[in-house]
């Protein structure tokens, strides 16, 4: 496909694209109809209802891509006539370009060009989650930081620090540190939590920040009294865990957060050195 015929049908594409009043991307499907190749509405359709099916296959709900709307179009003598039309999402149109006729060219392009785009939406939300897992480490580091100059205030000494964060560890997994190390492949000299997901560490923040709150509330001065309420606030937490079906020590480990880090970070500086213009070319 020449070069010139793709960046016509990417503007084509893209001209048709509308908003919603909540800024979301879509599509009407007689628009989509003629821009696939498609000149009967029917054939179409047949079209749109394998897509439908893809949709709901892949685990999405169809009412979510695939809206039912009403078109109004001119007839002679300035009479009107509705029509039945549909809002598509750009998935929703993704799947209707997976289920074309390949041999038609329109198919063929949009089939890629469809893919492309929602792949960066996979990319984009992918890189959310992973800073989300980053920004939950390092609320993590800076909660147990607190609870060591807390056990520091009030027994005198932070050396039973690891020893209460251990104990919570097994009140949260049901199994130890060592163990769960072992389970998740950490080396020995890293912490656990930097392969823990986003999930575990906002668990054991939340836990940690209960038993800061409760060691001052109650002036806890001993290593035995911090440590009972860090292992009671880890099995609470641990408990609702289980309610909701998630139990902690099953869950596969996440990639180790520093390299997740070390990439994100290296991304931003690519984005830096090549930053979008609103200068025009001369």
């Amino acid at each position: 496909m020449k070069t010139e015929l793709v960046q016509t049908l990417t503007a084509t594409f893209e001209a048709h694209a509308q908003q919603t009043e909540n800024d979301v991307e879509y599509w009407l499907a007689r628009d989509l109809q003629y821009l696939l190749g498609y000149d009967e509405w029917r054939n179409f359709v047949a079209v749109i209802g394998k897509a439908k099916t893809a949709c709901e296959v892949s685990g999405h709900a169809i009412r979510d891509h695939f809206v039912d709307v009403n078109k109004t179009i001119r007839m002679p003598k300035t009479a009107e006539r509705q029509i039945l039309d549909l809002m598509l999402t750009r998935y929703a149109c993704y799947l209707i370009a997976q289920n074309g006729d390949p041999r038609k060219q329109e198919i063929a392009f949009a089939q890629t060009y469809f893919a492309v785009q929602t792949r960066r939406a996979e990319i984009i939300e992918q890189r959310l989650l992973e800073s989300e897992r980053v920004q939950a480490r390092h609320k993590l580091s800076a909660t147990e930081k607190e609870l060591s100059s807390v056990i520091y205030e009030q027994t005198g000494g932070n050396e039973s620090f690891a020893l209460i964060r251990s104990k919570g560890d097994h009140a949260l997994f049901g199994k130890t540190t060592l163990a769960m190390k072992a389970q998740w492949k950490v080396p020995a000299t890293r912490p656990l939590a930097d392969f823990a997901p986003t999930i575990i560490l906002k668990a054991k923040d939340f836990a940690t920040e209960i038993t800061i709150f409760n060691a001052r509330e109650h002036a806890m001065n001993n290593e035995t009294a911090i440590s009972q309420e860090h292992v009671t606030n880890n099995e609470a937490v641990r408990k609702t865990l289980l309610e909701r079906g998630i139990r902690p020590e099953s869950l596969p480990a996440a990639e180790d957060v520093k390299k997740v880090e070390r990439r994100l970070a290296s991304e931003e500086k690519k984005t830096l050195k090549r930053p979008g213009t609103l200068a025009k070319e001369e």
